[in-house]
């Protein structure tokens, strides 16, 4: 019986991660504070395990309902847009693309490292654009920002070290085994030939055996000499 890992995703844990993340994408939030909630508050988990198991194994099967959430967000930032137009002014923003083909990475890893810069820049270069002054708070959160992408990137290149060092001993085991495999094939020939050659001496040893017993064997004779012995008379 297969054993299963202690720290396993269930399928309501997925559906959990899933969930939160979707209310996140619908509520214009991050995908990053998705992660440290469901993470530390429901899953026990830290946020770089959530973020790296909706990218690389969850997202996947919720592709029409982020795009669904993304929609909802966009028309919920329209609404407010709209009811704030005639009451605000128009203030100079630092936007930044979209989140759109973010998942189109070489490696699922990097794909999160991507994800997450885009959603955490946002708000983050937003609050240290330009303005007619800067606190401490703004430049405190901004390198806060800087410290967690420098540890997630950390992560992810210790998690794809690791990775590689599995996958280069397991062609390790699979080059010993397929030398293994040959050797016994080989083993296996030597047998079947050496059978081969004793049943040939068999046989031979048979055969010579019936024509020792087909040929006739000359009857001796004997004869009486004059004291009335008898003697073998040779051929």
């Amino acid at each position: 019986m297969a054993k299963v890992r202690q720290d396993a995703w269930s399928h309501e844990d997925d559906l959990l991660l899933a969930e939160t993340v979707l209310r996140h994408i619908r509520e214009g939030s991050t995908q990053l504070k998705a992660f440290d909630e469901v993470g530390g508050d429901k899953l026990n988990r830290t946020s770089a395990a959530c973020g790296f198991r909706w990218n690389a194994e969850v997202r996947q099967s919720y592709e029409q309902a982020v795009q669904i959430a993304k929609k909802q967000r966009k028309d919920r930032k329209r609404a407010l847009a709209n009811k704030e137009q005639n009451t605000t002014t128009t203030t100079t923003n630092l936007h930044l693309p979209e989140e759109e083909e973010v998942f189109d990475k070489s490696s699922q890893e990097d794909s999160f490292i991507w994800n997450w810069k885009k959603e955490e820049t946002k708000p983050a270069m937003q609050d240290v654009a330009p303005q007619s002054s800067l606190d401490l708070s703004q430049v405190i959160r901004y390198l806060q920002f800087l410290k967690k992408e420098q540890q997630q990137m950390k992560y992810s290149q210790s998690n794809m070290e690791r990775l590689i060092q599995e996958k280069e001993q397991l062609q390790t085991q699979l080059e010993t085994h397929r030398k293994r495999v040959q050797e016994l094939e080989q083993e296996l020939q030597t047998m079947h030939e050496d059978y081969q050659a004793f049943m040939q001496i068999v046989e031979r040893a048979r055969k010579m055996v019936v024509f020792d017993e087909e040929q006739p064997r000359p009857v001796p004779k004997f004869r009486m000499d004059k004291n009335g012995n008898l003697e073998q008379v040779a051929k």
